[in-house]
């Protein structure tokens, strides 16, 4: 599955990970559940709040890549470690 979830406020990861060919979707309520669901291969967030949007939530059902500190090949070999 090469479609992920990412923050809103994390651009350079969302079109690093878009040029690398995934489906990108911005991270926001109305598709937590879609997260929740297991519809992402992975759910990537800044890492300031991780509790602000109920991301503790979605861990146990999708991996949640915590992109603080890291640039946007890194996320993206994280996501590589995932398959």
């Amino acid at each position: 599955m090469n479609r992920i979830a990412v923050e809103a406020n994390l651009s350079p990861v969302r079109e690093y990970l878009s040029n690398k060919g995934f489906q990108v979707d911005t991270l926001d309520a109305s598709n937590m559940n879609q997260a929740r669901n297991n519809n992402y291969a992975a759910v990537v967030i800044s890492g300031t709040d991780q509790n602000l949007m109920g991301i503790h939530n979605v861990a146990q059902d999708c991996p949640v890549i915590n992109a603080h500190g890291l640039t946007p090949e890194q996320v993206y070999n994280r996501i590589q470690e995932l398959k």
